[in-house]
């Protein structure tokens, strides 16, 4: 199996669908956190239940584009960060407003539960 490409933050589009870009520091997961309502989704690209959860995160990036920011961050390349938050199982959701951690889930999450959180957030 080989090893893909880092997890991404979903910022641009491109048609009906999200184009993603890759988080490549701490610094830029940090600005993340700070906009407002943000989901970041911690995983790794050996976690199958990581792979089934960006679907799930691109769909709600649609759902949420400008009222949400989302991060996927892949822990084997961000430690550091994974560490920091206290990470120990993948996947990892953290829910912040404002830089402050508000919710966490852990495990694959479904799409009702992520986006009945991130209604309560913003509303």
């Amino acid at each position: 199996m080989g090893q893909r490409e880092s997890r991404v933050y979903f910022r641009r589009r491109r048609g009906n669908a999200l184009e993603v870009e890759e988080i490549r520091s701490g610094e830029e997961l940090e600005r993340t956190k700070q906009k407002g309502v943000a989901l970041i989704d911690f995983g790794a690209p050996w976690c199958a239940p990581c792979r089934l959860q960006e679907p799930i995160m691109r769909r709600l990036a649609t759902q949420f584009e400008g009222r949400a920011s989302f991060a996927a961050v892949n822990i084997d390349e961000n430690r550091e960060a994974a560490i920091n938050l206290g990470i120990r199982g993948v996947p990892t959701l953290i829910l912040f407003r404002n830089g402050k951690e508000v919710l966490r889930f852990v495990g694959l999450q479904s799409e009702a539960t992520l986006s009945e959180a991130l209604d309560k957030l913003i509303h």
